[in-house]
C-alpha cells in the first residue's frame, strides 16, 4: 500500500522530492525566522498572522526550530516528529517513505469490536511501539479484535499518561518514531487487531506549550477547562490546527478510528460545531475502510451519535459509557465516594437500566453536581455504548491505582467480567485485566522544578475525592518508581492464576464472536428489558431480531431464584444451577424469527 502524506495547514510539508513548505501561524510575533540545519532564514509575513518559508535540498529528518524576535527557540506546533523532547528541534518528515506491508487490510465491522486499552510505556518493560509489537500475537489469539492506543501526541518530559500532549502531531519520541507507530498499526493489521487512536482536542499540557507566546488568540480569553485555558475552535487558523489532526491521525498512520477525550469540554459556539465538522469530514474524505470514532462525554448526550435508517453511522460510533463502571463499581466494591455518589442508591437497578437502555442518568438530577444530567437513550442501539469494568481513569485517579481484582475479589471480578463480555454493548478491557493483572496503574509524570512541585501537591489534595481514603499518601507522580510500579508484570500470564484468567477470557472472547456479534449487525434500539432486580442481583434480556438474548448474575451474599430466561444456556459460571448462588452468571440465546 502507498504511504499517504495528509497536507497541513500548518508546519512542514514536501512540496517536492527536496523541496519544503513551512507555514506557521504566530499573530504575537513581529517576525519569525526559521533555523534550520544550524542555518537562520527570516520566514516571510504572508497575511492574517501567517509567516511562510520555501526551502530547498531539504532531507528528511532535517533538524528545524522557530526563532522569535527576542530569541526564544520553539519546536514547530505541528512538528510531525521532535529530535528528543517537546521543547528540542523538530524534524523535517516525509511520510511517503513507510513500506506498508499488510496492504490488504479492510478494517473490521464495529459489531466484532472487542477493544483493549493499552498505554504504550507501561505495556511492556521497554515501552516502545517497537516492544508493544511481540505481544500483538498474544492478544489476537486471545480474541481482542482492537486496541485503543492511550494519546501519543508528544508531551513534557518522557513519562506520563498522554492527555498532556502539546505537539498534536508528533508520536511521543520517548515511544519511538513515526515509523514505529506506523509499523505497530502494521503488525496489529496483519493479525486482524483494528487500532484506533485516542486524541485529546480540548486542552495543551503544561510545559512545551509555545503557543500563547505565538498565537494568544489560539485560547479563548475567558473560558478555561479543568485542564488550563480553553480553545477558541471559532478563530480559523485554531480550528484548522484542531480539525486538520483527527484526519492527520486517519491518513497518515491508516488508523481505524480515533477516540475523542472528554469532549463536553470542547465548547464551540460557531455556526457548525468543530466535532461535527470533523465527524463530517473524515465520513466524507475516508471511505475505504470502517472508521469508528468514540467519544468520552459526561453530559450522557446522544446527538453526536446517530443512526441512519440502514444502520449506518453518519457522525460518531459510540460512546464511553462511564455509567456502566460506575454502576458496576458500587455493586461491586461498595464505594460510594466521589463520583460513585449517584450510583449509592439500588445500584442493581440501575446496572439493569445501563445494560437495557444504555444510560442510568438520562435527565435524573444527579447527587453529586445537583444538576439533571444525561438525555433518553433507549433508542440508541446496544453497539453505540462502550462499555468497561475498570480503564486507564478509574484506576488510576485512585491514590494506589488500585485495580478492580484487588477492590472486589477475583470470583466476583470474574462475575462482572463475564457480563461486560457477554452483553451486546461493545466490551473495553483495560490491558492486563484479561490475565487477572494486580499490578497498580499510578498516575505518573516526568516534570521538573516548580511545576513538578505543583502537581505533587496537587495529587495530594485532590485524590480524597477520587479513592476516598482519608490519610493515605500518594506516591510522587514524578518519581520513576511510581511509573515503573504501574508497568504490566509479564511473568503473571505464566503463572498458574494467569492462564486460568486467560482461558476464561478466551472462553468469553469466542462465545461472544460465534453467538453475541452475529445479533448485532441489525441490533435497533429498544430491545432491552429488565427481568429482574434484587441486592447484589440483575438479570436483563435483549430482543433482535436474530435471536433473544438473556443474562442474570448475582454477587450478593443471599442466593437467588433464577428467573425465566429463554432459550439454550451460553454460558454458565462457575456452573448452571436452578438457582443464582453468591458470584455467579448464566447467559442464555433463543434463536429469532428465521423465515
Amino acid at each position: 500500500m502507498e504511504s499517504k502524506s495528509f497536507r497541513k495547514s500548518w508546519g512542514a510539508e514536501y512540496e517536492a522530492a527536496d523541496t519544503v513548505r513551512f507555514r506557521l501561524w504566530a499573530p504575537g510575533q513581529q517576525t519569525i525566522t526559521l533555523r534550520i540545519d544550524g542555518h537562520d532564514r527570516e520566514m516571510n509575513a504572508s497575511g492574517d498572522g501567517w509567516f511562510e518559508l520555501q526551502a530547498n535540498n531539504i532531507a528528511p529528518g532535517t533538524e528545524y526550530n522557530f526563532v522569535l524576535a527576542d530569541g526564544m527557540v520553539v519546536p514547530d506546533p505541528a512538528s510531525r516528529a521532535q529530535k528528543e523532547d517537546v521543547n528540542g528541534p523538530s524534524l523535517v518528515i516525509d511520510p511517503t517513505r513507510y513500506a506498508w506491508q499488510n496492504s490488504a487490510w479492510q478494517g473490521r465491522p464495529w459489531e466484532e469490536s472487542v477493544v483493549y486499552e493499552m498505554h504504550i510505556g507501561t505495556f511492556t518493560p521497554q515501552g516502545t511501539f517497537q516492544a508493544a509489537i511481540e505481544k500483538l500475537p498474544r492478544l489476537a489469539e486471545l480474541g481482542i479484535t482492537m486496541i485503543e492506543v492511550l494519546p501519543v501526541s508528544q508531551f513534557g518530559g518522557n513519562r506520563g499518561w498522554g492527555y498532556d500532549g502539546v505537539l498534536l502531531y508528533a508520536p511521543h519520541s520517548a515511544y519511538g518514531t513515526p515509523d514505529d507507530f506506523k509499523a505497530f498499526i502494521d503488525a496489529a493489521h496483519g493479525h486482524g487487531l483494528s487500532v484506533v487512536l485516542d486524541i485529546v482536542l480540548n486542552h495543551f499540557g503544561p510545559e512545551g506549550n509555545y503557543l500563547p507566546l505565538l498565537a494568544p488568540a489560539f485560547f479563548h480569553k475567558e473560558r478555561m477547562t479543568p485542564w488550563g485555558a480553553g480553545i477558541a475552535y471559532d478563530v480559523d487558523a485554531a480550528r484548522r490546527y484542531i480539525v486538520e489532526a483527527p484526519l492527520y491521525w486517519l491518513k497518515e498512520f491508516n488508523l481505524d478510528g480515533l477516540r475523542f477525550d472528554a469532549i463536553d469540554q470542547i465548547e464551540d459556539n460557531s455556526e457548525k460545531h468543530a466535532l461535527i465538522e470533523i465527524a463530517e469530514r473524515i465520513r466524507f474524505e475516508i471511505t475505504d475502510r470502517p472508521i469508528h470514532l468514540t467519544t468520552e462525554d459526561s453530559r450522557n448526550v446522544i446527538f453526536l451519535h446517530p443512526r441512519e435508517q440502514d444502520g449506518s453511522v453518519p457522525l460518531f460510533t459510540g460512546e464511553w459509557n462511564d455509567d456502566f463502571h460506575n454502576a458496576v463499581h458500587v455493586m461491586a466494591t461498595g464505594e460510594t465516594h466521589a463520583y460513585y455518589k449517584d450510583f449509592a442508591s439500588e445500584p442493581e437497578k440501575r446496572v439493569a437500566r445501563i445494560l437495557t437502555e444504555g444510560f442510568a442518568y438520562q435527565g435524573e438530577v444527579s447527587a453529586q453536581s445537583g444538576q439533571p444530567r444525561g438525555v433518553s437513550s433507549s433508542s440508541q442501539p446496544p453497539v453505540a455504548f462502550v462499555d468497561f469494568i475498570q480503564n486507564h481513569d478509574q484506576v488510576g485517579n485512585r491514590a494506589q491505582g488500585e485495580r478492580l481484582i484487588e477492590l472486589a475479589g477475583v470470583e466476583r471480578t470474574k462475575v462482572m467480567f463475564a457480563t461486560l463480555l457477554l452483553s451486546p454493548h461493545i466490551p473495553l478491557l483495560f490491558m492486563g485485566e484479561e490475565y487477572g493483572e494486580t499490578n497498580p496503574f499510578l498516575f505518573f509524570t516526568d516534570f521538573h522544578g516548580d511545576l513538578a512541585k505543583a502537581v505533587r501537591e496537587g495529587r495530594a489534595r485532590e485524590f480524597e475525592g477520587h479513592a476516598g481514603h482519608e490519610g493515605e499518601s500518594v506516591p510522587d507522580p514524578n518519581a520513576e518508581t511510581t511509573f515503573a510500579a504501574s508497568k504490566l508484570d509479564w511473568q503473571k500470564p505464566e503463572s498458574e492464576q494467569g492462564k486460568a484468567w486467560l482461558a476464561f477470557t478466551r472462553e468469553l472472547l469466542a462465545l461472544r464472536q460465534q453467538h453475541i456479534v452475529p445479533l448485532l449487525a441489525n441490533a435497533g434500539g429498544n430491545a432491552g428489558k429488565v427481568v429482574k432486580t434484587a441486592e447484589g442481583m440483575v438479570a436483563v434480556s435483549w430482543a433482535f431480531p436474530a435471536g433473544t438474548l438473556s443474562l442474570a448474575f448475582n454477587i450478593g451474599a443471599t442466593t437467588q431464584p433464577l428467573p425465566d430466561l429463554p432459550g439454550e444456556t451460553l454460558f454458565a459460571w462457575p456452573q448452571a444451577s436452578a438457582e443464582l448462588p453468591q458470584n455467579s452468571i448464566i447467559v442464555r440465546l433463543a434463536p429469532g424469527d428465521t423465515e
